[in-house]
């Protein structure tokens, strides 16, 4: 038995879910790590290994990922949000660190908007942008269609080019199929080793909101910027913690122009580290680099 599954706890929340979670004793500096799109708790564990032992760490399976229950749909990053809060309410955490990674980018800038006091500062790890990911139709060619964004639900969960295939990787449990688009994307230039690997896909196979969370994505928007989805109200200006925006040199998931829309939306406040050689993935990629800047922001 590993350590992580030795650590697997549950907790029912008030609004009826049932959230995971991961921890790892430590000192009095609390860290929590909010995973993305296609993960779990599970994919924290090598940084959760590695942080100094003066950080106790809790990583939360997000509504709908991991061994978290997924009752009612999803239909804005909020419902993430708030799912995080009730669970923080439940163990009675305050005073802590967040690391929100890709699309945990967003549901910890949505949660340090809205609950102000209970987060001391804040990570976002190769984040989703402050204006959302944008999901767009396609070209015949399989390319993106940059002028026409999907706006609702059915149209992203009846995109013949990304939902369903990748939905039909999930239902049909294709493991090699999954290997392929996170070696396309994410393990680009190095990859877990093998058994971790596997256990990473054993992960993914639970998600049960692919659509639902590419939708969120779509729509999330906390920036002054309008889109073709939603207006941004600005949500950003009332995080005014000391934040730290660490991204690859080199992502094929979330691109700099995404983190360039963070840093302009933070107006200044948010210190930037641009990671070399780093993809999607730092944890797998460098490591040591991303201890080192975590530990030294904290």
């Amino acid at each position: 038995m590993t350590l992580q599954q030795e650590i697997l706890k549950k907790v029912q929340i008030s609004n009826g879910e049932t959230i995971a979670y991961r921890e790892k004793a430590g000192g009095e500096e609390l860290l929590i790590l909010v995973h993305g799109n296609m993960t779990s708790s599970k994919h924290w564990d090598v940084l959760m290994e590695e942080l100094d032992g003066r950080f106790t760490i809790l990583s939360p399976d997000l509504r709908g990922f991991g061994q978290s229950s997924y009752h009612k749909q999803v239909s804005h990053i909020r419902d993430f949000s708030e799912d995080l809060k009730l669970w923080v309410d439940a163990l009675g955490l305050k005073d802590f660190t967040l690391v929100g990674w890709s699309t945990g980018g967003a549901v910890v800038m949505q949660f340090c908007s809205d609950y102000q006091g209970l987060c001391r500062k804040l990570i976002l790890l190769a984040s989703a942008s402050t204006r959302g990911y944008a999901f767009y139709a396609s070209n015949l060619d399989g390319t993106p269609n940059l002028l026409k964004r999907l706006l609702t639900i059915d149209e992203v969960e009846n995109d013949s080019v990304k939902t369903i295939p990748m939905q039909n990787l999930y239902d049909t449990g294709n493991r090699e199929g999954l290997k392929a688009v996170w070696n396309a994307l994410i393990y680009t230039n190095k990859q877990p080793s093998e058994l971790q690997y596997e256990a990473y896909i054993d992960d993914m196979l639970t998600q049960r909101n692919l659509a639902d969370v590419y939708h969120v994505l779509n729509t999330f928007n906390i920036s002054t910027t309008k889109n073709e989805v939603s207006n941004g109200q600005n949500e950003v200006a009332k995080i005014q913690i000391p934040t730290l925006i660490i991204y690859g040199d080199r992502d094929y998931v979330v691109p700099e122009s995404m983190t360039k829309e963070i840093i302009e939306d933070f107006e200044g406040r948010a210190n930037v580290v641009k990671l070399s050689d780093c993809g999607h993935s730092p944890l797998i990629d460098d490591l040591p680099q991303l201890v080192k800047q975590i530990e030294q922001f904290i």
